[in-house]
């Protein structure tokens, strides 16, 4: 019989060197291997309320939602989380209701949508067209729950808090989207409030909220790096990584109810 109990108080995601790179900066990390199992995962511990709490990390070794889904699953059914926290970098969109959103700004999503999934079809057929082609859009969406939400405000709100946090929704596909005309008629027209764009989060969530009892409370924390058009660039993943994981550190250190 499967333990129904949460083993480990935190467990976190990344997928690029630069976004590995800053989750190791805030801890002193300690690799742990599984026999059978080649995903190496780093284990530390920090300390909340006079308790010794359980942190481990995993680096998902490809962009995408595939291997996301996959190595969420994996960390899930080893070390139990209670939360499950995917940080790293992100594609902010400019609008005029986010004016504020600069380089290293956070985005907690609280909707996270598939926006590449649909069907391409003769143009006539479609609203959204691309030359021959058209798209008809059959976007999913997973809701990050309202109690983290809650907490999550109240810590935005705090003046302990040392990032600027913006809350909405988060986009994610299979590919980078350098393409203001793809964001204009594929992500506006679907959802015209998206903050943000990013290739694994749905599967994380997705991932967390399909996996046996005791199920992990999954957050998404992205800073954004560039934004979805044809100058992006990389000259601010280190920093956006670098927030990212500076803000989870504040919510589970701080924040999250652990206990």
């Amino acid at each position: 019989m499967a333990n129904n109990k949460y083993q480990t108080d935190v467990a976190l995601l990344s997928v690029t060197t630069t976004e590995f790179a800053a989750v190791t900066h805030f801890h002193d990390w300690r690799a742990k291997t599984f026999f059978g199992d080649d995903q190496i995962y780093d284990v530390a511990k920090f300390e909340r309320d006079g308790k010794e709490r359980s942190l481990v990390h995993a680096k998902i070794d490809e962009m995408g939602m595939t291997a996301a889904a996959a190595t969420a699953m994996k960390v899930i059914y080893t070390f139990r989380p209670k939360y499950l926290i995917m940080v790293g970098i992100a594609a902010g969109i400019v609008q005029k209701n986010l004016e504020d959103q600069r380089y290293g700004d956070v985005i907690v999503p609280d909707i996270v949508w598939n926006y590449s999934a649909g069907k391409f079809v003769a143009p006539e057929h479609a609203q959204i067209r691309y030359g021959d082609l058209g798209f008809l859009p059959r976007s999913t969406a997973v809701k990050i729950s309202d109690e983290v939400l809650e907490c999550i405000r109240e810590a935005v709100e705090s003046q302990d808090n040392p990032c600027h946090v913006y809350i909405g929704p988060m986009a994610c596909g299979s590919t980078v989207v350098a393409n203001r005309e793809l964001l204009e008629k594929q992500i506006y027209t679907q959802n015209q409030h998206t903050a943000g764009l990013d290739m694994e989060s749905y599967a994380v969530v997705y991932a967390a909220y399909h996996a046996n009892e005791p199920r992990p409370i999954p957050i998404i924390i992205k800073s954004v790096c560039d934004f979805a058009d044809s100058e992006k660039t990389d000259d601010y993943q280190r920093f956006a990584a670098y927030s990212s994981c500076q803000f989870a550190k504040y919510l589970y250190e701080q924040r999250l109810p652990l206990d």
